[in-house]
C-alpha cells in the first residue's frame, strides 16, 4: 500500500510570501521520516503540501513537483480530494467529531468519499481500523458512545483509525503527540512503529527524543530570520543526524543549543 514520495525543487507561497524555499527530498515507502526544526521554519507547511492541505488557506500555491510513485500530485486535472484520500493527515490536537459515535468517527472519511457499504462491511472496516490503531480492545463495547468521551490519547488513536479507514498509502502526522501525556505518547509511538509496516509515514515533531525513537530518516529545517523562507538544511539517516550531522546548525539544534 505504501508509496515513494519524491519532491523536486518545491517552493511554497502564501500570496507573495515565500514560506518554504527549494526543497528536494525522497521519502521511501514503509519508513518513518521525521521533520524537525525550530518553530516557524516551514516544516508543517511543507508537510501539508504533501497532500495539498495547505491549499485550504487562500493564496497558497506551490512551484515544483511532488511525485507519488512517479505521479505528480499537482499535475493538471488532479483532484485534491483524491490526493487526500491517498495521503492521510493526523493533526496536532485530537479532533474526533464531537457529535459522532466512535463507530461513526471511524467511518466519517469513507462516507465523505461516498462509499456505500453494507452494515456487515462497515462493521468489519470499523473493527479493522480500530485494531490497526491499537484501540479496538479499549472501545469495542462502546462503539455507539461519543468519540469525544475518550481520553486524549484514545482520541488521537481514533483519529488515526479514521485516517487509515479510507486506505491511504501515506500517513502524515503533524506533531501528533504534542497535546498528550507521556503514556499516551508512548502508545502513539508504538503504533507508528507498527503502521510503518504498511504505510509511508511522515511526522513533524519538536521532540528530539521522539524523532530519534520513531524515525528511520530525519530532515532538519531551519530559517535564517523572521520573514525569511524555511529551508531544508540536512536530510539523512536518523542515527547520522543525531550523532554525526554534516552541518553545524543541525548539530546545534539536535544538541539543544537553540530552538
Amino acid at each position: 500500500m505504501s508509496k515513494r514520495i519524491e519532491v523536486k525543487d518545491l517552493n511554497v507561497y502564501y500570496s507573495k510570501f515565500l514560506a518554504v524555499e527549494d526543497v528536494s527530498i525522497n521519502i521511501e515507502p514503509r519508513s518513518v521520516t521525521a521533520f524537525i526544526g525550530p518553530s516557524g521554519c516551514g516544516k508543517s507547511t511543507f508537510l501539508r503540501t504533501l497532500n495539498r492541505m495547505h491549499e485550504v488557506i487562500p493564496g497558497a500555491r506551490v512551484e515544483g513537483e511532488v511525485l507519488l510513485d512517479g505521479e505528480d500530485l499537482y499535475g493538471t486535472g488532479v483532484d485534491p480530494v483524491l490526493v487526500r484520500r491517498q495521503v492521510g493527515m493526523v493533526f496536532q490536537r485530537p479532533n474526533p467529531f464531537p457529535t459522532m459515535s466512535i463507530r461513526d468517527n471511524v467511518l466519517a472519511g469513507v462516507r465523505l468519499n461516498d462509499r456505500r457499504m453494507s452494515k456487515g462491511d462497515s462493521d468489519a472496516l470499523v473493527e479493522k481500523s480500530l485494531v490497526g490503531a491499537n484501540l479496538w480492545n479499549e472501545v469495542k463495547d462502546r462503539l455507539d458512545k461519543p468519540g469525544s468521551g475518550l481520553s486524549g490519547g484514545q482520541q488521537q488513536r481514533l483519529c488515526i483509525a479514521r485516517a487509515i479507514a479510507v486506505e491511504p498509502e501515506v500517513l502524515l502526522m503533524d506533531e501528533p503527540c504534542s497535546a498528550l501525556d507521556p503514556i499516551s505518547t508512548l502508545a502513539i509511538e508504538d503504533l507508528i512503529d507498527q503502521l510503518k509496516q504498511e504505510y509511508t509515514i511522515v511526522i513533524v515533531t519538536h521532540n528530539m527524543q521522539q524523532a530519534s525513537r520513531v524515525s528511520d530518516r530525519t530532515a532538519f529545517f531551519n530559517i535564517a530570520g523572521t520573514g525569511k523562507p524555511g529551508k531544508l538544511i540536512e536530510y539523512d539517516d536518523t542515527s547520522t543526524i543525531f550523532s554525526t550531522p554534516s552541518v553545524q546548525a543541525t548539530e546545534d539544534y539536535v544538541s539543544g543549543r537553540f530552538g
